[in-house]
């Protein structure tokens, strides 16, 4: 199932700078999420990170897969694709053994594969990796809740 950036922009109240994933390539609902954020040399945070040598802050590779696991939470609660009226928000509440393992720059294309490790209630707990060309460029284990 293919989820475009207006399906997206449904699901997650962030919006540019800080909306950090392009599409949704595969959900499996309850299951898992692939997800795709292309890196662009205009997005405002290589000005200053770092000058003569971008690359893409650590904590947004995190909150991009954060992102990517809040529509697969609330797409596995039932709300429909596309559905904008849901006043239901996803909270990140931590991150537990974050590691980021080879440099994001711009042109490269971020695969952001999140995993569902455990739901109770409103709490979800996942596991995600931040790839580029196959390689884990950071990964992460997150706890949000759904409110």
């Amino acid at each position: 199932m293919m989820i475009d950036i207006n399906q997206i922009m449904a699901y997650l109240p962030h919006r540019y700078p800080f909306l950090l994933v392009d599409r949704i390539l595969t959900l499996e609902s309850g299951k898992r999420v692939v997800a795709k954020k292309n890196v662009t040399i205009n997005e405002p945070f290589f000005d200053g990170h770092f000058p003569g040598n971008p690359v893409m802050p650590g904590v947004l590779i995190v909150e991009a897969l954060a992102q990517a696991g809040g529509i697969l939470s609330l797409h596995s609660e039932g709300l429909s694709l596309g559905d904008g009226s849901s006043s239901r928000k996803v909270y990140f509440l931590g991150i537990d053994k974050a590691r980021f393992r080879k440099v994001v720059q711009p042109g490269d294309t971020l695969i952001l594969e999140v995993e569902i490790t455990h739901n109770r209630g409103n709490i979800w707990k996942y596991h995600g990796e931040a790839k580029v060309d196959g390689v884990v460029a950071a990964e992460a284990d997150m706890v949000a809740s759904i409110n």
